[in-house]
């Protein structure tokens, strides 16, 4: 009885398998056997129905009726390509080109830029836009069986923003709690790169004044500008960045350059795994040695920058260092980057680097068991701790121009604490801008306790 059951069982469930292929071959055939979607990355926004560009055109052909799609260009997709796929037939696609050619270059189009195409009440195309990242738009109609166009570039305003608060999570999470872009963050990273280390300096409770750019497009956010002043205060300790000069130098207080023979580490953001030591054990190699560098943990292809002005003077696989590049730098340094995943486009023995370029990325080649970069400083042959580098600064401000960077930089201090715009010629025209966009969250690192 029982095996009769178990029969029965398996009989049951091959029908409903074969049941069940039968349904999913059906719907696959009906699947293919139907016509593709002609616009299957199409957005309606209602921003382009309004756009006055499009509610009033010369020759009245077009109303408020229109529907406009918005599509983004695809990798390798030409603007033909993108004509071709709205349904422009190849001889009006090829007029169209020639008719947007006189404003814009249709081989240099990019993956960010997008265009609209209108439709009327009917279905039927009656319009292209094309928007470049940045820049402006063209737009395109038919009049008189031809096709016209004009060109808007957007219109670019820089305006100021006093940004104050507290460490108390992620950096760009707390810039934006205090009313910030979270970009900020990477500039002003860059601002203290030669006196703070983002991967591993910060603590919680660490306190920040900004006033910075914001740079907007017809009257949007675009970007973060310039930051004009900085003052972090970090572990008791209070760093000051004023940006001054026609090369926009940033100095401290008393006009010294901020800028040092090398940058605190090669990486912007990243954490510290491993430190330099007379005596580690080796994971792979399971003995304890030297490790005469600093690693740090961080994603496969993250960039690596060159922490100081030199020359290449190896760029190839390095034995158990994998992919290594190592610069000749003044007065006796050497630097050297491990386990590369590969170098950056141009970097071989003999080239000329300057500080912040990027050499490589992050890998795990050689005798590593993950991403990570081993970076290590050399002085006259002698491994030295990075860590721990007693950094060279560059030339302060001339005795002639420190008058008056002592009266831009107490001009920036005032409009820091008062929050307005400063006053001076150090400055482009604009507002200080009271509200921005909500900024886009992302995390980079966290702080120390």
């Amino acid at each position: 009885m029982n095996r009769r059951w178990i029969r029965l069982g398996v009989l049951g469930l091959l029908v409903a398998t074969a049941a069940g292929l039968y349904l999913a071959t059906r719907r696959l055939e009906t699947f293919i056997a139907a016509p593709p979607d002609l616009l299957p990355t199409q957005a309606y926004s209602s921003e382009f129905a309004a756009h006055p560009l499009w509610a009033q055109r010369v020759d009245g052909g077009l109303g408020r009726q229109d529907l406009p799609m918005e599509f983004a260009f695809r990798s390798g997709e030409t603007l033909s390509d993108a004509l071709g796929a709205l349904g422009f037939e190849p001889l009006e696609a090829s007029l169209l080109v020639d008719e947007l050619s006189k404003h814009i270059d249709p081989r240099r189009l990019r993956p960010e830029d997008r265009y609209a195409a209108l439709v009327d009440s009917e279905s039927r195309l009656d319009g292209f836009r094309l928007t470049l990242n940045g820049k402006g738009q063209v737009s395109v109609w038919e009049k008189d069986g031809q096709w016209q166009s004009t060109w808007q570039p957007f219109v670019e305003t820089t305006k100021v923003k006093a940004v104050k608060g507290e460490l108390d999570d992620f950096l760009e999470t707390s810039i934006s709690r205090a009313g910030g872009h979270p970009t900020v963050a990477y500039v002003m990273a860059d601002v203290l790169q030669w006196d703070l280390d983002f991967n591993r300096d910060l603590r919680l409770g660490d306190r920040f004044e900004l006033l910075y750019e914001e740079v907007l497009l017809d009257g949007r956010f675009y970007r973060v500008g310039n930051i004009l002043a900085l003052t972090y205060e970090n572990g008791g300790k209070l760093l000051e960045a004023f940006r001054f000069g026609e090369d926009g130098g940033y100095y401290d207080r008393e006009g010294r350059p901020l800028r040092k023979l090398f940058l605190r580490s090669p990486l912007r953001f990243s954490r510290i795994t491993s430190r330099f030591t007379g005596r580690r054990f080796h994971p792979i190699l399971k003995t304890y040695r030297p490790h005469y560098g600093v690693d740090y943990g961080a994603p496969t292809g993250t960039p690596v920058r060159v922490t100081a002005n030199g020359v290449v003077r190896f760029a190839a696989r390095d034995r158990g260092g994998g992919n290594t590049v190592k610069v000749r730098h003044p007065n006796g340094y050497l630097t050297a980057y491990l386990h590369l995943s590969r170098f950056a486009s141009g970097i071989r023995s003999g080239r000329r680097v300057s500080q912040g370029d990027v050499i490589g990325y992050v890998g795990s080649t050689g005798l590593a068991t993950g991403p990570h970069l081993d970076y290590r400083i050399q002085r006259d042959g002698r491994w030295i701790n990075p860590l721990t580098l007693d950094n060279e600064p560059a030339e302060p401000i001339s005795e002639e121009q420190l008058p008056a960077f002592l009266a831009w930089r107490d001009e920036l201090r005032l409009a820091l604490e008062e929050e307005r715009r400063p006053v001076g010629p150090e400055l482009p025209s604009g507002d200080l801008l009271a509200e921005s966009e909500p900024p886009k969250q992302f995390h980079a690192t966290a702080p120390g306790k």
